[in-house]
């Protein structure tokens, strides 16, 4: 790979984003890590360099809230998770990518639109049932593997769980990086990554410290009021940028049909 400064100037503030997103908020801005780097190279290329990167930073977030996540919600979930992960990887070859964005971004603006109800009625958003845990748990399974869109689900299940904001986050980051884990083997045996990828992402490597540093930070001053807010807003533009990524080919799909 022939890189720029450029490359790694944007690389960089891209894992730094991901980073506070991830320690201080459970995600929800990583969503546009992929996009910046793809200005620069292939999106397969940028997610194979991501991921140790992104790994790395789970086990350090996983750490840092190991006594403060809802073991019970996890263990609903991955069951789910690991049966879409199993299918994801069965189907993806075939599998229309930008049909499951579009449908995951719809999700996401549900939820959102939940949320924004409840609050006019002056009540909160009611918990999942088990059954919608593990149902929305594949469908975070699939669609990570699929379309690297396994994160609204997810954010929308344990929001509606209103947990406290340091549980809420701990819970998250163990739940992805299980997945993580699992999707860095798969890609490993289906040799998505190369000697040139792992160089990249150890040079990137130093950046998530200084991600995860400001994360933690904003985590601790931030109310748990605002905090949620802030979640749900990071959640619809996520939806948003799903849509975006998918809408031109949702309407290719339109006229063939």
């Amino acid at each position: 790979m022939d890189l720029t400064s450029s490359f790694y100037i944007v690389s960089a503030l891209a894992v730094v984003i991901t980073g506070i997103s991830k320690s201080g908020f459970g995600g929800g801005l990583g969503v546009m890590s992929v996009p910046l780097m793809s200005l620069y190279i292939a999106p397969q290329v940028a997610v194979a360099i991501l991921m140790p990167v992104l790994l790395a930073m789970d086990l350090i977030i996983v750490w840092q809230y190991r006594h403060r996540w809802n073991r019970a919600v996890v263990r609903m979930l991955l069951p789910g998770a690991g049966a879409g992960l199993i299918l994801g990887a069965i189907s993806f070859h075939w599998m229309s990518a930008d049909l499951i964005r579009f449908a995951v971004g719809v999700l996401a603006l549900v939820f959102v639109a939940q949320f924004l109800l409840a609050q006019t009625r002056g009540r909160g958003v009611g918990a999942s049932s088990g059954a919608t845990i593990l149902a929305l748990g594949a469908l975070s399974g699939f669609a990570s593997f699929v379309a690297h869109a396994g994160g609204p689900p997810v954010k929308g299940i344990l929001l509606r769980q209103n947990m406290q904001k340091s549980v809420f986050v701990g819970t998250n980051t163990m739940f992805f990086f299980a997945m993580n884990a699992i999707k860095t083997v798969s890609y490993a045996g289906m040799g998505q990554f190369s000697t040139e990828s792992l160089q990249v992402s150890l040079l990137l490597a130093p950046m998530l410290v200084v991600g995860i540093g400001l994360g933690l930070i904003l985590h601790r001053v931030i109310a748990q009021t605002i905090f949620t807010r802030l979640v749900y807003g990071f959640l619809f533009l996520a939806g948003v940028k799903l849509l975006y990524d998918s809408g031109g080919a949702i309407l290719t799909f339109g006229r063939l049909s």
